[in-house]
C-alpha cells in the first residue's frame, strides 16, 4: 500500500501513520518554499509530498477539495455518526483557518487542521461510551472539555442548540466544525488581546471581519 493511501486511511485513526506529527499552537506561517523544504524534519516532507498529491497544482485546499477528503475518509468509518461535511461547513472552516485570506489552505494551514481533527477524533470516541456514533448531551460537556474548550453554561447551551440536533446529540461532523470554529475564535482573541488582559476591543470593522468571514 503507498504512503498516501495510508496516509488518508489514517486520518481519523488516531494511532495511524500521522501520529508522529506535532501539533502546532497555531498554524505556521508561510514561508517559501525553498526554506521550508531545507528546514523540515523527514515527517514534514513526507507530510508536503502527501500534501501536494491532496492539493494538486496550486499547493492548496479550497473547501471543495476539504470536503471531499473528509467525506472519503469518514467513509470508511462507520463507527463515526455523520451526515457527511457539507461544502458550507467546509466553506466555514476553510475561512476561520485562512490565515492570509486566499480562501483556500496552504501547507501549515492544513496541517494544523490535520492535525486537531485526529486529536478531537479520539476525543469524539473516548466520549461516545455507548458506542452510538453520537455524543449525548450529558457527555457533551467533557467532551468539550477534554477538547480544551471549558465553556460556560451558557454558552454550552448556545453550542448545543447551534450544533446538536433535537434530542441534544452531536454527530461527528457537527463536533468538528464547531471545535474548528472555537479553536479559530481563541486564537484570534489572544491575538487581538495583546496586553493579555482578558478583554479587547474591536471597531466595526474588525468585528466584520471577524464574524462574516467565517
Amino acid at each position: 500500500m503507498s504512503f498516501a493511501r495510508k496516509f488518508i486511511g489514517g486520518l481519523i485513526n488516531v494511532i495511524g501513520l500521522m501520529t508522529t506529527f506535532v501539533t502546532f499552537s497555531k498554524p505556521a506561517p508561510r514561508r517559501p518554499l525553498a526554506y521550508a523544504e531545507q528546514h523540515e524534519s523527514d515527517e514534514e516532507k513526507q507530510f508536503r509530498r502527501v500534501f501536494q498529491q491532496l492539493a494538486g497544482d496550486d499547493m492548496e485546499v479550497s473547501p471543495a477539495e476539504l470536503m471531499n477528503i473528509l467525506n472519503k475518509i469518514i467513509g470508511k468509518h462507520g463507527d463515526l455518526k455523520t451526515d457527511g461535511f457539507t461544502i458550507e461547513s467546509c466553506r466555514s472552516m476553510v475561512a476561520v483557518m485562512d490565515s492570509d485570506s486566499t480562501g483556500k489552505l496552504g501547507f501549515h494551514e492544513f496541517k494544523y487542521l490535520w492535525n486537531n481533527i485526529k486529536k478531537w477524533q479520539g476525543v469524539y470516541k473516548s466520549y461516545d461510551s455507548d458506542g452510538s456514533g453520537v455524543i449525548g448531551a450529558a457527555e457533551l460537556p467533557n467532551a468539550f472539555r477534554a477538547a480544551g474548550f471549558p465553556l460556560s453554561e451558557q454558552l454550552f447551551q448556545m453550542i448545543i442548540r447551534r450544533y446538536s440536533d433535537e434530542s441534544g446529540n452531536m454527530d461527528f461532523d457537527n463536533y468538528i466544525g464547531c471545535l474548528v470554529r472555537l479553536d479559530a475564535m481563541c486564537r484570534a482573541f489572544k491575538t487581538l488581546d495583546k496586553d493579555n488582559s482578558g478583554t479587547i476591543k474591536v471597531n466595526v470593522q474588525e468585528w466584520l471581519q471577524l464574524t462574516m468571514y467565517s
